[in-house]
């Protein structure tokens, strides 16, 4: 049976995940504002909490209704079938937001929900007490403009936790967002290079996908845990993923950084993720950066100005990299920044922007085509 889901999404990368399902054979696919939605089922729903490598969490959409009190929220919720969704047994969590709703307060929606959840499954079940002691099925309610949806979040954590970030750095990159960039800048064989590569994360999401590695294929999402028909099957899948790897992929990836700790951190997280062998670390400024190659893609997360008090060190890093940039030929470089004023510092209008989200900070990716005198990229 095929169920409405959706995959919740940085804003700017809808188009991006939208992109990832179709590779994957999923249907019905429809955007909207940071989610995607689409048709699965069950093995589908698996597949794509295994192999996504942009969405945030993979949701099943249980029920949707309007809702401008408590009462009516209570009632709605009531309403729904859930003793042919929920076991006696489960532990129900309840998360949720609301925005520009007559309900306001997140706290209460919650309570509310677990409240009318519990009691209808009191009901159909014939007990008086509600024990929560199996497997956790987490609840998620969104209101927007008084538009309740109530959904099944099926990964249980954030997608990004890929489980190879073993040494961490500050301000890191999310790996949701590094593989989103990777994308857009359709990147699959090409030289690559990250010389500002703090913990490793873009050049490892890029060596992922070289290596053709499933993101979740070092963690188990909540949907595995909830029978052994749904475990088998996750199981399966990510037996068949394994045997999908790429061990020894013809591509040529670069990660430096100014910062030999940095490095060296990148270097371990790198080696729990399985690409160690085919990024070469090394340590660098980026202001003396030269490419092995005559051509490739760059992509970089410099520091921005906003995380820091000297923004004139800041600018004068932007402008460095920008007379490296204009030295090369035949190379695509991407820097996501939150800077609005970036290309001006750079010293390079951009051939394309576009608005993204690292964590709740808004930022833009700033992209070059380069192309050389025969016109050829």
């Amino acid at each position: 049976m095929k169920n409405n889901c959706y995959a919740s999404a940085s804003f700017g990368l809808e188009s991006i995940v939208a992109r990832e399902l179709k590779e994957l054979g999923i249907e019905n696919i429809r955007t909207r504002d940071a989610r995607v939605y689409f048709d699965a089922d069950e093995e589908e729903i698996i597949k794509a909490n295994l192999w996504l490598r942009s969405a945030d969490r993979i949701y099943i959409v249980l029920g949707e209704f309007r809702a401008t009190s408590f009462d009516e929220l209570y009632d709605s919720i009531f309403d729904m079938e859930w003793q042919e969704i929920l076991p006696k047994d489960a532990y129900i969590s309840v998360n949720g937001d609301t925005v520009r709703s007559t309900i306001m307060s997140v706290s209460d929606v919650q309570s509310v929900t677990k409240k009318a959840i519990v009691s209808k499954l009191k009901e159909k079940y014939g007990i008086s007490f509600f024990r929560e002691n199996g497997e956790e099925y987490p609840v998620y309610v969104s209101i927007i403009r008084d538009n309740v949806t109530v959904a099944l979040n099926t990964s249980g954590e954030g997608l990004n936790r890929r489980g190879y970030r073993v040494a961490n750095v500050k301000a890191p990159i999310r790996e949701t967002l590094a593989s989103g960039i990777i994308h857009i800048s359709r990147w699959s064989d090409r030289p690559f290079y990250d010389p500002m590569c703090g913990s490793g994360t873009i050049a490892i999401e890029a060596a992922m996908k070289a290596k053709n590695i499933a993101p979740g294929l070092r963690r188990k999402t909540a949907i595995e845990r909830w029978n052994s028909e749904l475990e088998q099957t996750a199981v399966r899948l990510r037996s068949e993923a394994k045997a999908s790897i790429i061990e020894d992929p013809e591509v040529l990836i670069h990660a430096s950084d100014i910062d030999v700790s940095c490095v060296e951190s990148a270097k371990r997280n790198a080696r729990k993720a399985g690409v160690e062998d085919i990024i070469r670390f090394s340590a660098g400024d980026v202001r003396r950066f030269r490419p092995e190659t005559e051509e490739g893609t760059i992509i970089i997360n410099p520091p921005y100005a906003i995380r820091l008090n000297n923004s004139k060190e800041i600018d004068d890093l932007y402008a460095a990299i920008g007379r490296i940039y204009r030295k090369l030929s035949g190379f695509r470089l991407y820097s996501i920044c939150a800077d609005e004023d970036f290309a001006e510092k750079f010293g390079m209008k951009e051939d394309s922007k576009r608005k993204l989200y690292n964590g709740n900070i808004r930022c833009y990716l700033y992209q070059y085509f380069k192309r050389r005198e025969n016109g050829k990229e």
